[in-house]
């Protein structure tokens, strides 16, 4: 009998011992990122406006009665196109006149040259046919010229800006008839700032980025001029011109933002961290670090702002050299151990997101 019992109470301490699993320590993976020193680059923001290189008064070089005109406001014009004309009738007789005279001018001469080389003419005689029939050639070149000057061309492409008079009009030489904007190279102005201008010297690029193309591609430019004098709300005039082909969507008068990368500035001394690897403990921003013990620590920093990509900036409370959680700080505790993911290794993280 006691012997069943000593078998009984055995099983039973075999049966009790399986039932107990062993309870291993729970430990949180997390993720790392390392403070990244600020580069002593900022970037300024300003709005400009696209502007054509210049305006072109057209005007005839001769007075006279608009007969036509062949353009009106907003029309493209090509180089050497027609745009408008004169009323060239009295023109044409002034040119026949003299045509006619130096017809026969010139066939007397002939017949001098006849009479100088027998001898029969004097040489004084000859000479003065001969002058006054280059004067009257020239009388009819200038004639010819005017009739052509009836006649208004577009000195380069652009568009249309204003037409000043009406057709029957009469306008004196010189005036302008037609307003032309040079488009064969646009321009981009901005007002500067006393403080962007006192730190010209230290421009590295300049680009800009239509407003109506939210996120598009920045397009280089050069700086054309910057003007030495502020005017009277202290501001400078800056010039700029594309680098390479403008984006054909822009047109003149369109407002466009202008980035300045200025080398230098206060970056000294700041860190950027993800935004997600800062929380807020008492009011005041802190971070985990993770310690040579595989524990993390609480470290209290002070946050300036975000930068352009989305990142904090950090200005004190890291020295650059540690290691900082980024996924997952809201549920760690001051001395934690934590197991580090590889973040290359991770299936999780596509895209490299947090």
């Amino acid at each position: 009998m006691k012997k069943n019992v000593f078998i009984l109470s055995a099983v039973l301490c075999l049966l009790a011992g399986c039932g107990q699993k062993q309870q291993e320590p729970f430990v949180r993976s997390v993720m790392l990122s390392q403070p990244e020193r600020l580069e002593a680059t900022r970037v300024k923001t300003f709005s400009g406006v696209v502007r054509e290189a210049g305006e072109i008064s057209l005007g005839f070089k001769t007075a006279g009665q608009i007969a036509s005109l062949a353009v009106k406001e907003g029309d493209y014009v090509r180089k050497g196109q027609l745009v408008a004309t004169l009323d060239d009738a009295d023109y044409k007789l002034g040119v026949e006149a003299l045509q006619v005279q130096y017809d026969q001018l010139s066939d007397e001469v002939a017949r001098l040259k006849k009479l100088y080389e027998a001898k029969n003419v004097s040489v004084n005689d000859y000479e003065k046919a001969v002058a006054g029939l280059k004067q009257l050639g020239v009388q009819l070149q200038v004639n010819r010229n005017k009739l052509d000057y009836t006649r208004l061309y577009a000195p380069v492409g652009g568009y249309v800006q204003g037409v000043n008079f009406e057709e029957a009009e009469m306008v004196d030489a010189g005036t302008p008839v037609i307003t032309l904007l040079d488009t064969r190279r646009m321009e981009v102005e901005l007002d500067l700032p006393v403080s962007v201008y006192m730190q010209r010297e230290r421009l590295e690029s300049v680009s800009c980025r239509p407003f109506f193309e939210e996120g598009g591609t920045q397009l280089p430019m050069q700086v054309l001029s910057i003007v030495p004098k502020a005017d009277g709300n202290q501001l400078y005039k800056m010039r700029l011109v594309f680098e390479g082909a403008m984006d054909k969507r822009l047109t003149a008068g369109m407002n466009i933002e202008v980035s300045l990368k200025i080398v230098g500035g206060d970056g000294s001394g700041k860190f950027v961290l993800p935004l997600h690897a800062v929380f807020q403990d008492q009011g005041e921003a802190c971070v985990w670090t993770l310690g040579k013990d595989s524990t993390v620590h609480k470290a209290r920093v002070e946050v300036e702002g975000i930068d352009p990509v989305g990142r904090a900036i950090v200005t004190s409370g890291l020295s650059g050299s540690e290691q900082v959680v980024k996924a997952g700080v809201h549920l760690l505790q001051e001395g934690e151990k934590v197991k580090v993911i590889d973040e290359a290794a991770s299936g999780t993280n596509v895209g490299g997101l947090i």
